[in-house]
């Protein structure tokens, strides 16, 4: 090959070689062997397209697993709770979206409290990206709702169909009394999963405990009804059928957060020096005499691939499909232990230690996360601290600027809309502010249900004489006689002429 180049070369440029300096004499060549293509056999496979392969995950026990049970078992019961929990003879949590008010507790948030939600959506992104750059995808393995009713449906396949292996073999036969009995209650198992948990999100929408009776007695609403099944075909088709789809293909997390890794990230890794070459071997064969013919301590025993609930080889290295759950580790050690070897084949360490070097926690990544997660928290804090439960609106009289009285005072004509947003009813008195003399002419004292607007309409009067300007600022003033700290003053105009 590189003979014929040279040869080919010699034909464009004849003279080359007897014009120094213009091109060397010797074209360097890199033999570059061609590439061999390995492609699928279509007689393995019995369709043309085929999306994804079933994942049939193995259950693993360890000290990962079990922490990661119990944390999700904590925050599914704090999930199925919170609806339930009554506060001032009122349901704690409830996001009315048809009254536009949300009440958490004692806090009830309207429209105009809208830069608080913006500050809890802000504090949840940072924090989620706080903890990504610190420990991974670890939001993905231990605390996603996708991956806490995956490993519930996948646990109810455990006990009504068997362990991996033999839910292998009894998708494989055909269907007999024993397959259809088994797959149809694990079917009703699910559906039964779907629905509570369909009843239970959407009793943070609306009254828990009327939803759970109108429903099962079928008085429920065309609208309630709808969201509810609808909530409940999500959660049946994600964590029964899409599963591993949702976190590889669907949800974005997956495709963005290897931006906030960085080589001091704590993810799922496992320790190629120590582990290969890989291989079977007994267990009577000591390590060392292993180690002198260069086999790790991989056993190749797949484990690790059968246990994760995406399907992936976190042998091949770091994978974005890995939601650093951790069952791979527990399969490893598992292994390890039964073998002798030392645990941490598999294990949660970053790339820097991997490599021989030092891990730094803190780094300006982390830190700088860390310092606008807190100015975040800030800033909702100052905006909870310096809320006021108490909202006025004036709206001026459009039809005429102003009129004139019998009396001979000039009035104009105010529209107050004044909203309550606590939870208690309160009583309120209106005062006028900069404008000496003046008359009020309208109901001054008034209750103002919780989460009621009260409309409240007043006329200022006054002789045009003590004007000092055709424009006068003033001011309305609308105080609690509850609380005495508690008032609003609303900016307006008196006009004249």
């Amino acid at each position: 090959m590189q003979l014929h180049i040279e040869r080919e070369q010699q034909k464009k440029i004849p003279n080359a070689r007897q014009r120094p300096g213009t091109m060397s004499e010797r074209i360097p060549v890199k033999d570059v062997s061609p590439v061999q293509i390995h492609k699928p056999d279509s007689r393995e496979h019995d369709n043309n397209y085929s999306p994804r392969s079933h994942i049939y995950v193995r259950a693993v026990k360890g000290p990962l697993e079990t922490f990661r049970r119990y944390f999700g078992f904590f925050f599914l019961a704090l999930f199925a709770l919170l609806p339930w929990l009554r506060y001032n003879g009122h349901q704690a949590i409830l996001l009315d979206i048809g009254e536009q008010r949300f009440n958490i507790f004692g806090l009830t948030l309207w429209p105009q409290d809208l830069t608080i939600l913006a500050w809890i959506f802000i504090i949840g992104a940072f924090a989620l990206f706080f903890v990504t750059t610190f420990a991974g995808r670890v939001w993905c393995g231990f605390l996603c709702p996708q991956t806490t009713w995956t490993y519930m449906y996948v646990w109810f396949e455990e006990k009504i169909e068997g362990s991996r292996h033999q839910r292998m073999k009894l998708d494989e036969r055909s269907m007999d009394f024993d397959k259809f009995w088994r797959k149809s209650l694990k079917h009703l198992c699910w559906w039964l999963v779907a629905i509570l948990t369909s009843l239970t999100f959407v009793g943070y929408f609306t009254p828990v405990d009327t939803l759970f009776v109108e429903f099962f007695t079928l008085q429920t609403g065309f609208w309630v009804s709808l969201w509810v099944w609808f909530f409940a075909v999500c959660t049946y088709g994600n964590a029964g059928w899409m599963r591993e789809i949702m976190c590889t293909h669907i949800c974005p997390y997956a495709r963005f957060q290897s931006v906030m890794f960085d080589k001091d990230t704590f993810t799922v890794t496992y320790d190629t020096n120590r582990g290969e070459k890989r291989g079977p071997r007994g267990r009577k064969v000591s390590r060392e005499a292993l180690a002198a013919d260069g086999v790790g301590d991989c056993i190749d025993c797949s484990l690790c691939v059968q246990v994760c609930p995406t399907g992936i080889d976190i042998r091949n290295g770091l994978q974005y499909e890995c939601i650093n759950c951790g069952a791979c580790v527990d399969a490893c050690n598992g292994v390890m232990d039964k073998m002798g070897y030392p645990k941490g084949l598999i294990s949660y360490t970053t790339e820097t230690k991997v490599k021989g070097g030092h891990t730094h926690i803190v780094r300006p990544k982390l830190v700088g996360y860390a310092v606008v997660l807190l100015v975040m928290v800030g800033f909702l804090a100052l905006d909870l601290f310096t809320r006021i439960p108490l909202d006025v609106d004036i709206i001026r009289d459009r039809n005429q600027l102003y009129r004139e009285t019998n009396d001979g005072l000039v009035e104009n004509v105010y529209t107050l809309k004044i909203l309550n947003k606590s939870q208690q009813d309160g009583r309120y008195f209106i005062t006028v502010e900069g404008l000496d003399g003046h008359r009020l002419t309208g109901n001054r004292e008034f209750t103002v249900h919780s989460g009621e607007v009260y409309v409240e309409p007043i006329s200022v009067a006054i002789d045009p004489y003590q004007l000092e300007s055709s424009i006068v600022e003033i001011r309305i003033k609308v105080q609690s006689l509850d609380d005495e700290d508690l008032n609003v003053v609303a900016p307006t105009k008196f006009l004249y002429r």
